[in-house]
């Protein structure tokens, strides 16, 4: 039955950990603190909206986002939303996705990057140790 709920919570819906946030869009101050507070692995992916590469590659990294979500944060910078943060990178091609750890490039991927080196990259990060759970 709608509206029914067990413990606060509507049935059919689940609570998810406190770090679950899949790919968020970020402003620059939000993105600003989002890399000296997280701990984990961040993926920040840079993009405009109507860049064609930026539509194809979003379905991609909404479904690693959802997948790795556990182990890693994803956040998105739409360059027209937050101007100015791409500079501070070199972001000069979109999309870009860079990898993070503890506030520091640890690796990118520049333009259409197919899914399995993605997952290449995120799984030899997670690897690598520049991860807490």
């Amino acid at each position: 039955m709608p509206g029914q709920q067990k413990n606060g919570i509507p049935i059919g819906y689940r609570v998810l950990p406190k770090h679950y946030n899949m790919n968020r869009q970020l402003t620059s101050d939000e993105f600003k603190n989002a890399l000296i507070e997280s701990n984990r692995l961040l993926l920040v992916q840079f993009k405009k909206e109507w860049n064609g590469p930026s539509q194809i590659i979003a379905p991609l990294y909404t479904e690693l986002s959802n997948n790795y979500s556990h182990l890693a944060d994803f956040i998105t910078i739409d360059q027209e939303l937050a101007p100015g943060v791409e500079q501070l990178f070199g972001v000069r091609e979109l999309p870009t996705i860079l990898f993070f750890y503890k506030g520091q490039i640890i690796d990118h991927a520049i333009g259409l990057t197919p899914k399995n080196i993605l997952i290449e990259k995120i799984e030899h990060a997670l690897a690598t140790g520049t991860h807490d759970c």
